[in-house]
Protein backbone atom coordinates (compact mmCIF):
# COMPACT_ATOMS: atom_id res chain seq x y z
CA UNK A 1 0.00 0.00 0.00
CA UNK A 2 3.06 2.37 0.65
CA UNK A 3 4.40 2.08 -2.38
CA UNK A 4 1.00 2.62 -4.28
CA UNK A 5 0.89 5.86 -1.97
CA UNK A 6 4.67 6.79 -3.31
CA UNK A 7 3.75 6.18 -6.88
CA UNK A 8 0.81 8.34 -7.04
CA UNK A 9 2.67 10.93 -4.77
CA UNK A 10 5.89 10.92 -7.31
CA UNK A 11 3.10 10.85 -10.27
CA UNK A 12 1.56 13.95 -9.01
CA UNK A 13 4.79 15.43 -8.77
CA UNK A 14 5.85 14.94 -12.01
CA UNK A 15 2.86 16.63 -13.63
CA UNK A 16 2.76 19.31 -11.69
CA UNK A 17 6.25 20.20 -12.38
CA UNK A 18 6.13 18.98 -16.30
CA UNK A 19 3.15 21.41 -16.38
CA UNK A 20 5.70 24.05 -15.55
CA UNK A 21 7.83 23.48 -17.81
CA UNK A 22 5.39 23.09 -20.70
CA UNK A 23 3.91 26.42 -19.83
CA UNK A 24 7.49 28.24 -19.61
CA UNK A 25 7.89 26.65 -23.24
CA UNK A 26 5.88 30.04 -24.10
CA UNK A 27 9.12 32.33 -23.12
CA UNK A 28 11.02 30.62 -26.05
CA UNK A 29 8.44 32.38 -28.82
CA UNK A 30 9.28 35.85 -26.74
CA UNK A 31 12.61 35.15 -27.75
CA UNK A 32 14.73 33.35 -25.55
CA UNK A 33 17.41 31.09 -27.06
CA UNK A 34 16.95 27.19 -25.55
CA UNK A 35 20.13 27.74 -23.27
CA UNK A 36 18.56 31.00 -21.72
CA UNK A 37 15.19 28.77 -21.36
CA UNK A 38 17.14 26.14 -19.67
CA UNK A 39 18.75 28.60 -17.58
CA UNK A 40 15.59 30.11 -16.36
CA UNK A 41 14.19 26.86 -15.97
CA UNK A 42 17.24 26.11 -13.11
CA UNK A 43 16.43 29.01 -11.70
CA UNK A 44 12.54 28.15 -10.82
CA UNK A 45 11.83 25.89 -7.95
CA UNK A 46 8.65 24.21 -9.32
CA UNK A 47 10.48 23.09 -12.56
CA UNK A 48 12.57 20.78 -9.57
CA UNK A 49 8.78 19.27 -8.64
CA UNK A 50 9.77 16.95 -12.35
CA UNK A 51 12.68 15.67 -11.27
CA UNK A 52 12.33 14.71 -8.11
CA UNK A 53 8.78 13.07 -8.72
CA UNK A 54 10.64 10.74 -11.02
CA UNK A 55 12.95 9.76 -8.32
CA UNK A 56 9.99 9.16 -5.95
CA UNK A 57 8.61 7.48 -8.78
CA UNK A 58 11.96 4.90 -9.47
CA UNK A 59 12.56 4.78 -5.74
CA UNK A 60 9.07 3.10 -5.03
CA UNK A 61 9.02 0.99 -8.05
CA UNK A 62 12.59 -0.47 -8.05
CA UNK A 63 13.09 -0.63 -3.94
CA UNK A 64 13.16 -3.50 -2.63
CA UNK A 65 10.35 -4.67 -0.24
CA UNK A 66 10.96 -5.88 3.19
CA UNK A 67 10.91 -9.69 3.90
CA UNK A 68 8.14 -10.55 5.41
CA UNK A 69 8.55 -12.86 8.45
CA UNK A 70 7.28 -15.95 9.19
Amino acid sequence: MGRIFFWLFGFGLSVAGGVSIILYVNLMAAGLTFVEYVKFLAKKGNCYLFVLGLIIISLSIYYPQPKKKK
